[in-house]
């Protein structure tokens, strides 16, 4: 008997070595150690080896293995990677050369904090070139302040900000998602479901009630699917560029002429609004996803926009949504102001209700699973110890 205990603690000690995946290959060896026992007769080391045979992981760590192998060997990637281009005064974030977007104002590098271990975007914007126009500087200057007020999980997040003096540089660090923006990422996965287009909806719908309930009440003014932003991995959407983006008093109205003309509302061009002006682009960034057609792509100049959208008419791309409640829903939204509903009326429609976002994610219910054959395993092995120990 001692002769296979032995045997076990070899063979467990060997299966600590192998780590997990190899451990599942040895139990026809343990099912045979248990019934050798059997044949003995020896029930005073009986529930012993019973242990041993049907719990050969107890004990084991297969983790410590996987982590220690990490930390001997360092990747070697991280060993021919570029150094930072420049680093914040705080040393904290470093700046890599990729770009990762460009626009009108400022371009957007990939970035690393050091602090954290990970990613992040480097907004930098050449004040040289708009010494000549203040009030954009001004612009970026108010965006940067409202990020910074803002802390909800639908709005990108602001980390910190500085004005390089020596370069003439504005610079701010926002967090990263991966896959960039919403167009870019639409347009690289063509086939995507109805419900994940709802999901992205929801996502967007509760970044637009945040800054509408927000105190005090913020207009966005110029959202589009390219100032939407997402994590890929996760689903996970956010709202950014809110360089447009304008706070108003109890009143709700605004009263300037801003934005991207193919989803601006109607009310924008009178320049007389309130929040209810996002809800109309939230729709057509709906028709983009849903058609992978920006909206009024059948006009040639802003002016036929405008004179399209005063009038009424609808964009083209409505005609190819094949979804009929889909194009109820995105009709809905972009007719009359007084008609158009909230962000948070539109959560509750029934189109986006039918998508139910609390589901327990993938990884809860393998941990779920786990614990359940611990436990199960646990009262077996009790049972078999009380009984066997009584004989």
């Amino acid at each position: 008997m001692l002769v296979i205990l032995s045997l076990c603690s070899a063979s467990q000690i060997n299966l600590q070595l192998r780590g997990l995946k190899l451990e599942r290959q040895f139990d026809s060896t343990w099912v045979l150690l248990f019934f050798s026992c059997d044949l003995i007769r020896d029930f005073d080391f009986f529930p012993l080896v019973f242990a041993w045979c049907f719990f050969p992981t107890l004990g084991t760590i297969p983790e410590r293995r996987t982590l220690d192998m990490l930390s001997e060997s360092p990747d070697s990637s991280d060993q021919d990677k570029e150094p930072f281009v420049e680093v914040d005064p705080s040393g904290r974030f470093g700046r890599y050369s990729d770009l990762l977007g460009a626009g009108a104002v400022k371009k957007v590098y990939r970035a690393f904090d050091q602090w954290e271990g990970t990613d992040v975007a480097w907004n930098q914007v050449q004040l040289g070139r708009f010494s000549n126009d203040p009030s954009v500087i001004k612009r970026l200057q108010a965006e940067i302040a409202l990020l910074k007020s803002l802390k909800n999980e639908y709005i990108i997040v602001l980390y910190s900000f500085w004005r390089d003096d020596e370069h003439y540089t504005l610079n701010f660090i926002t967090e990263a998602c991966t896959s960039g923006n919403l167009r870019d990422y639409r347009k690289k996965h063509c086939h995507v479901s109805m419900k994940a287009l709802r999901k992205w909806s929801r996502q967007i719908l509760k970044g637009l009630d945040y800054l509408h309930t927000h105190d005090p009440c913020i207009i966005h003014r110029d959202l589009n699917c390219s100032n939407i932003f997402i994590n890929g991995n996760i689903g996970k959407v956010k709202i950014g560029d809110l360089g447009l983006a304008a706070m108003v008093d109890e009143t709700h109205h605004a009263n300037s002429v801003l934005g991207t003309p193919e989803y601006m509302a109607p009310e924008l061009y009178e320049e007389d609004y309130t929040e209810l002006v996002d809800i109309y682009p939230f729709e057509m960034c709906m028709l983009e996803m849903a058609t992978l057609e920006i909206p009024y792509r059948e006009c040639d100049s802003i002016a036929k926009i405008y004179k399209k959208v005063t009038a009424g008419v609808k964009p083209q791309a409505l005609k190819k949504v094949s979804d009929p409640e889909l194009k109820a829903f995105i009709e809905k939204c972009i007719g009359q102001p007084r008609a158009r509903p909230s962000a948070a009326d539109l959560m509750k429609d029934p189109f986006l209700s039918e998508y139910n976002e609390e589901e327990v994610p993938i990884s809860e219910v393998k941990f779920q699973d786990a614990a359940i054959m611990f436990f199960s395993n646990y009262i077996s092995y009790s049972f078999f110890l009380l009984f066997f120990g009584s004989l």
